[in-house]
C-alpha cells in the first residue's frame, strides 16, 4: 500500500476501520473515510493520524448518488489521486421471511446495493481520469459476505443484497478492466465484531468451521488489502471467500 490514496466507505468503525488501519500499517499516506457518523467519523480519523495517515471524511447518505458522489469528490480534493476504494458500509438487520417489510427491503437496498454501486460510480469516473499513465491502476473492493451463497436464518433481504453486490463486481471488473481499474469483492463469514458478539451466533458458527473459531476482524482486513493493494495485478471480478472452512464455493 506504499503512497497508496484510499477512501473506504464505512469507515468510521468495525471493518471499514480494522482495515483503514491495517492499511496505513503497510504504507498508505493518504486515507479517506466516508460515513453516516460524524462523531465517529471525527474519533476514528484522529486514530489514522495518531499512525501518521494524513486523513479526510465526509459525512454522506450514500443511497443517493448525489450525495455519495459528492462525499468523494469532497475527498478527492483534499488528498489528490485515489488510488483505492474499499466499499464496506452495509446494515444488517433481522427478521424471519414472512415480516420483512416494504421499509425494510427498500432501506436494505439503498444502503447495500445502490450505495455500493454509487461509490463505485463515482471511483471510477474519477479513475478513469488517469487513463493511460502506465504507473497509475485502480482498485475497488466490495465487502461481501458467506451470506450470499448460503441461506441463514432470518437474513434473506441482506443475503439477497450481498448476493446483488457479487454480480455488480463482476459487471463493474468486465467494464472497467480497459482502463486498468481491477474490480473484487471479499466474502466473510462471520467474525467478532461486537454487533456479531451481540447477536450472539459466532458460537455456533466456530463448531460449524473447520478451523473451530471466528475469525477477528483483521483476518477479513488482511484480504481486503491484498486485493487493493499493488500486490494484485491479475485479480478482478473475483470473489474471495473467507470463511475458516465455514463454507466452500
Amino acid at each position: 500500500m506504499q503512497q497508496q490514496n484510499v477512501i473506504i466507505v464505512g469507515g468510521a468503525s468495525g471493518l471499514g476501520l480494522t482495515t483503514a488501519k491495517l492499511m496505513v500499517e503497510r504504507g498508505a499516506s493518504k486515507v479517506g473515510l466516508i460515513d453516516r457518523n460524524a462523531e465517529l467519523l471525527a474519533s476514528s480519523s484522529e486514530v489514522l493520524r495518531a499512525m501518521g495517515a494524513e486523513v479526510a471524511t465526509a459525512v454522506a447518505d450514500i443511497a443517493r448518488a448525489e450525495t455519495a458522489h459528492r462525499g468523494f469528490a469532497e475527498i478527492a480534493d483534499r488528498l489528490g489521486r485515489i488510488n483505492t476504494l474499499v466499499n464496506s458500509a452495509a446494515i444488517y438487520p433481522r427478521r424471519p421471511i414472512l415480516e420483512i417489510s416494504d421499509e425494510e427491503w427498500d432501506l436494505e437496498n439503498a444502503i447495500n446495493i445502490k450505495g455500493t454501486y454509487h461509490m463505485m460510480v463515482a471511483a471510477v469516473r474519477h479513475m478513469r481520469g488517469f487513463v493511460n499513465r502506465p504507473e497509475v491502476t485502480g482498485r475497488i473492493v466490495n465487502v461481501t459476505s458467506v451470506d450470499a451463497f448460503k441461506a441463514h436464518p432470518q437474513n434473506a433481504h441482506y443475503a439477497a443484497t450481498k448476493a446483488a453486490v457479487v454480480s455488480l463486481t463482476k459487471s463493474f471488473a468486465q467494464e472497467c478492466a480497459a482502463d486498468g481499474i481491477l474490480v473484487n469483492s471479499v466474502a466473510p463469514a462471520g467474525f467478532a465484531t461486537d454487533r456479531a458478539k451481540e447477536l450472539g451466533f459466532l458460537p455456533e458458527l466456530a463448531k460449524a468451521s473447520a478451523l473451530g473459531r471466528a475469525a477477528e476482524p483483521v483476518e477479513m482486513a488482511e484480504w481486503i488489502v491484498m486485493m487493493a493493494s499493488s500486490r494484485n495485478t491479475y485479480a478482478t471480478g473475483e470473489n474471495v471467500v473467507i470463511s475458516g472452512g465455514y463454507i466452500y464455493v
